[in-house]
């Protein structure tokens, strides 16, 4: 990364997190339940800060996870990240959610499946060799069938709240069970990772210009 000290937050999922990295050390916390995001995701941010023993001001950039996720849980991040880069014009950076439940999984090969509802999922499947990333499958809208008939080849492991909803049909399809969000390390924690990847970054914003996450229907 840079010499930018970023602060990293993800709401796109039930699971919030918030992360900060300091030199090569990651810290990281993460709360479990979409009601309690709004309440919670600033002094989530204290507290990383605090591990970290960082103050506000030591923060030189924000990377928010840009979904597919829930309307709600989207704009809380997004509107925490504008409060933070507001006062002082900092730079904003917006990563996919998916690509980060991805680099958290830590296998070569992940297919990311977020609920759609209707029998569908929000998916992509991801490949890693070192510090770059392939997209094999470009996020869409899939049932898991047909996201394993795109693949081709079943990927090393499927993470996500939709993968674990259709759980019988990802164990036929990868002979792997799946692993949810909660399961993973914090995506934020992900996301300071994922900022060095190309391509990663969906695009640099300023704080005048906040960008449109992205919702599932």
């Amino acid at each position: 990364m840079s010499d930018v000290t970023w602060l990293a937050i993800d709401t796109a999922t039930d699971v919030a997190s918030v992360a900060v990295r300091v030199g090569e050390q990651t810290f990281a916390r993460s709360i479990r339940g979409a009601r309690q995001h709004a309440a919670q995701i600033v002094p989530l941010v204290q507290a990383v800060l605090g591990l970290a023993q960082l103050s506000l001001a030591q923060i030189g950039g924000v990377i928010v996870g840009d979904g597919p996720g829930g309307f709600t849980g989207l704009r809380i991040g997004w509107a925490a990240a504008k409060g933070l880069i507001q006062e002082r014009q900092l730079p904003l950076i917006a990563i996919p959610s998916l690509l980060g439940a991805a680099h958290a999984a830590a296998v070569e090969s992940v297919a990311v499946c977020y609920d759609a509802l209707r029998g569908q999922v929000y998916g992509a499947i991801y490949a890693f060799d070192g510090d770059e990333v392939k997209t094999l499958v470009a996020p869409d809208l899939f049932t898991i069938p047909t996201l394993a008939v795109r693949a081709r080849k079943p990927p090393d492991l499927v993470v996500g709240e939709g993968a674990e909803r259709y759980g019988e049909t990802v164990v036929a399809w990868t002979g792997r069970a799946p692993v949810g969000i909660a399961a993973l390390p914090p995506i934020a924690g992900s996301l300071l990772a994922l900022y060095s990847y190309d391509g990663a970054r969906r695009r640099g914003l300023s704080s005048r210009c906040m960008g449109v996450p992205q919702r599932l229907k």
